[in-house]
């Protein structure tokens, strides 16, 4: 179970990586944040949350913001692929997921990402064994010497 769990972990890291890729591909930046933000005052599928985020952060921020969201995507992936923080990192992988689900943005993997992270949040400890923090730890028991009660 904790190599299809590792998979998970390491598959829902890809997708990130791919989406960050994709933005900074792209370009993506203000003038992409701005579209949302405007998008969230015609739309009636937003909820009213997400609107007054939009309105009262996001637009004023938008620059910002359209270099934070790749950046963010990107440390998403390498942190899953690693296997660092997992619980915090497949935490903030669902919340991202579900930001984006608020504005309406939802594209084909989400919900594949969602449930990823779902499982992975269920699972953090079991899906943690097999990554380079784990792996650093083992090496440094094994250089720590045992010492006897004296």
């Amino acid at each position: 179970m904790t190599y299809l769990l590792s998979a998970a972990r390491v598959a829902l890291g890809v997708l990130w990586l791919h989406e960050g890729y994709v933005k900074f591909h792209a370009g993506f930046g203000k003038a992409d944040i701005l579209l949302v933000a405007d998008g969230a005052k015609s739309n009636n599928r937003i909820p009213g949350y997400f609107e007054f985020f939009a309105e009262h952060l996001l637009a004023p921020t938008a620059g910002l913001a359209g270099i934070v969201v790749p950046v963010i995507e990107v440390g998403l992936g390498v942190a899953l692929i690693l296997g660092a923080f997992t619980l915090p990192v497949a935490l903030g992988s669902l919340f991202n997921l579900m930001t984006y689900w608020s504005s309406d943005q939802l594209v084909g993997q989400y919900p594949v990402m969602g449930a990823l992270s779902a499982v992975l949040i269920a699972c953090a400890a079991a899906a943690s064994h097999l990554s380079v923090p784990a792996f650093l730890a083992s090496r440094r028991a094994a250089r720590t010497p045992e010492f006897a009660d004296a």
